[in-house]
């Protein structure tokens, strides 16, 4: 098993034991503040309800992207974060 299925194994175990779904969860994500990676983590969360709020860093090179959103199950919280990952330089929290 790689180390990326390792993550997404654990946290589904650990979602499964202390979450109730359907429930309001939050990702937060760290891009650099270049306008395509920040547009394309908002892109990902286009589904309705989503209240996407973000913070330039003091230096301004970076982005942090924190985003709420009605999920329904584990499989969806996992879902996002591996469309996530494609996005260059994108860090997940």
């Amino acid at each position: 098993m790689s180390d990326r299925e390792a993550f997404y194994e654990s946290l589904r175990e650990k979602l499964t034991d202390t979450t109730n779904f359907p429930t309001k969860y939050l990702y937060k994500f760290i891009v650099p503040s270049k306008e395509t990676q920040v547009k394309q983590v908002q892109d990902l969360f286009t589904k309705g309800g989503a209240v996407i709020n973000t913070r330039k860093s003091r230096s301004g090179k970076y982005t942090s992207v924190s985003i709420h959103i009605d999920v329904t199950d584990v499989d969806e919280v996992i879902s996002y974060y591996r469309k996530a990952e494609n996005i260059e330089g994108i860090i997940s929290l």
